[in-house]
């Protein structure tokens, strides 16, 4: 006798289900154990702590005063964690469909405002691959305009194209920081391109993200992906390891590196591993080419690398860059890894020629020499007027 096929899963719909219910007893399948600061934790209620459900904590790489995004906020956690963090001069904004969570992480809300004396979370109601369409602003249409036939239908697509362009949910260049928790792996997979440009789009120019995030060694089976329960559950959703990098490329980050690599995995089928990553990325490869003499020398370990933007770094050795990649890799995650060399004579933004920077060249010395060169030897004073030896 013939089994009938598994019908094919809608991932919104097994997430949505799962979480709502998850969010009214705890299932622990849905997360992985995660040391947070214990100080950040005091503040919050107990409910929020038993209905988190992460695999990492992006909240390290956060700074005072940053405008924080997290994408599928759920109980609120990492939100009120990085209230704690950004400080009263911060913000942050939670993202999540689920009403369930939503409403749990609303309720928590005062409560941790008042225990830090200042209230700077918020949480909106969006899908996280299309951060321009409010939930709420959609659902209270629908309320005083039910759709009942086509004509209704096209009404309702007009309206959702408004809210996008007048009252999106997230603006475009609003925010400091993207981060997000066990979350990305949740959408599905015709999404993901269009969820990483969208978590580009609202980034501010030189903005960055934090992730933590379930990804797989091998690529999953589509009898895998088609699983409800394995998709709800963080697994058959991952990115495979390398992809996640080379989407992030391509959407436009820069800088991108694995800053958590759990060796133990969250959860192996079929021989494929599932474990917990977090990758921090950068926004702000944009811009015009401009020549300004500079020069930036990779310090090593190794004895060559290239940047994102094509460049070959040499140990040791001045390379010649545009002023908008001397900006880049004199801050951020290369400021370790650079010495920067600013030009003998500065070239004003107006005398600025472009720059080719599909090639790679070495500065002659003489460009970016700290004083006019001679021909015999100037020893260089310090302070006091006295030489360096």
């Amino acid at each position: 006798m013939s089994v009938a096929p598994r019908p094919t899963i809608e991932p919104e719909t097994a997430v949505r289900d799962r979480y709502s219910a998850a969010a009214a007893a705890r299932e622990p399948s849905l997360c992985c154990p995660v040391d947070y600061d214990p100080r950040h934790l005091e503040v919050i209620p107990t409910e929020v702590l038993e209905r988190d459900y992460g695999c990492g904590d992006p909240s390290r790489h956060l700074r005072p005063g940053d405008r924080v995004l997290d994408l599928g906020s759920g109980s609120g956690k990492i939100c009120f964690i990085a209230s704690q963090i950004v400080g009263p001069e911060g913000h942050v904004i939670g993202i999540d469909m689920n009403q369930e969570m939503l409403a749990l992480a609303r309720r928590a809300a005062p409560l941790v405002a008042d225990r830090i004396g200042y209230d700077n979370v918020e949480f909106r109601r969006g899908r996280i691959q299309d951060l321009g369409v409010n939930l709420d602003l959609v659902d209270r249409w629908l309320r005083e305009n039910p759709v009942a036939t086509s004509d209704d239908l096209a009404a309702l697509e007009s309206e959702t194209a408004r809210i996008r362009s007048e009252v999106p949910l997230v603006a475009d260049g609003s925010v400091d920081v993207v981060v997000s928790n066990c979350v990305l792996n949740l959408v599905r997979e015709s999404d993901k391109t269009s969820l990483l440009r969208e978590i580009y789009r609202v980034l501010r120019p030189g903005g960055r993200i934090a992730v933590s995030d379930i990804v797989a060694d091998e690529p999953v089976p589509n009898h895998l992906k088609n699983d409800p329960d394995l998709w709800s559950g963080c697994v058959s959703g991952a990115f495979e390891e390398r992809a996640l990098l080379e989407e992030l490329e391509a959407a436009g980050f820069y800088g991108i590196a694995i800053e958590n690599w759990e060796t133990r995995p969250f959860s192996v089928v079929e021989g494929i591993e599932f474990r917990s990553i977090t990758v921090t990325a950068n926004k702000g490869l944009e811009g015009p080419c401009l020549e300004a003499n500079q020069a930036v020398v990779y310090r090593g370990p190794w004895r060559r690398v290239e940047d994102d933007d094509g460049h070959v770094l040499i140990r040791g050795a001045r390379t010649a860059v545009c002023a908008k990649t001397y900006g880049i890799l004199s801050s951020g995650p290369y400021r370790e890894s650079t010495i920067t060399i600013p030009p003998h004579r500065e070239v004003p933004g107006g005398q600025q020629e472009p720059f080719d920077c599909a090639r790679t060249a070495l500065r002659d010395p003489r460009e970016t020499k700290s004083a006019d060169p001679g021909d015999g030897a100037t020893p260089l004073a310090g302070p006091d007027g006295s030489s360096c030896c």
